[in-house]
């Protein structure tokens, strides 16, 4: 059981697939990915188009696999995507279909 992904490894990329099991949480990971800066939620809201509470759940679960970063601005939160993680993605991708990766685990 050599090829056997240990399960700590498989727990990670499973959370991280499970982030993006969603498609708007796609969208708003695309979204950030293209801007050049942090935005506030209000703008994520106007982008995606749904309620601002429901956007902001979107972004807890996003934020809690690290796939966007949280700055706090005031009393506001900007949100930035986190660039190890976008570029981690991938390789994990890679890994789990039995690709070798160069990338170390984790965001």
């Amino acid at each position: 059981m050599g090829d056997l992904l240990d399960r700590a490894t498989a727990e990670e990329y499973a959370a991280c697939f499970r982030a993006l099991a969603d498609p708007t949480r796609v969208q708003i990971v695309a979204y950030l990915a293209r801007q050049a800066r942090p935005l506030p939620v209000g703008e994520i809201v106007a982008a995606v188009g749904l309620a601002q509470s429901t956007v902001s759940q979107h972004l807890k679960i996003l934020a809690d696999v690290r796939f966007v970063l949280a700055d706090q601005v005031g009393t506001a939160r900007h949100y930035r995507i986190n660039q190890r993680c976008v570029s981690y993605f991938p390789s994990a991708a890679d890994v789990v279909m039995g690709k070798p990766s160069t990338w170390s685990a984790g965001c």
